[in-house]
């Protein structure tokens, strides 16, 4: 995080972050047909919304009067990963257990930053529930690293993943 933000910047700057999020869990959803994997793609897509929203109204609540504004991007010291749609579905999923690693590392420290009980409260949530999305992915990667057409396979029935694998 960066030590310069101000209490009202960091607000804006993980609402850009869940959007962001949200972006990767959805172009994942676009390229996995296992309807399981979609549903917990879904999810997490859902969660990251749930996040902005919250973000969204404790910023209202905690700077009235003050204009909301997100950036385009969040700026960060790592090189950025370029992702076009040659990117393997497995790396994919890497990228948003890198993120969920991000947002729990973020939360944390803009905990650290805020004086009000409520948002320091609302920010320890955000960072748990950052953590166990990550738990998610990387039993995800797991699978994915085990059975490389896990996320392939079509239909709800278990069976029809017997073909996958070694």
């Amino acid at each position: 995080m960066d030590a310069k933000l101000k209490p009202h910047e960091i607000y804006p700057v993980a609402i850009r972050a869940e959007l962001d999020a949200a972006a990767v869990y959805a172009e994942l959803h676009g390229r996995v047909r296992n309807e399981a994997l979609r549903q917990k793609l879904d999810f997490l897509a859902k969660e990251e919304g749930r996040h902005k929203a919250i973000l969204e109204r404790l910023f209202r609540d905690h700077f009235p009067g003050r204009e909301l504004v997100v950036p385009a991007a969040v700026r960060r010291p790592k090189k950025p990963v370029s992702v076009d749609d040659a990117t393997d579905v497995l790396d994919l999923f890497k990228l948003a257990m890198q993120k969920e690693k991000e947002a729990e590392a973020y939360y944390r420290e803009a905990r650290e930053k805020m004086e009000d009980p409520a948002s320091r409260k609302v920010l320890e949530y955000l960072t748990r529930v950052e953590r166990s999305h990550y738990f998610m992915l990387k039993s995800e990667v797991a699978l994915l690293e085990k059975f490389p057409d896990y996320y392939s396979a079509e239909g709800d029935d278990p069976l029809a993943l017997f073909h996958v694998g070694p």
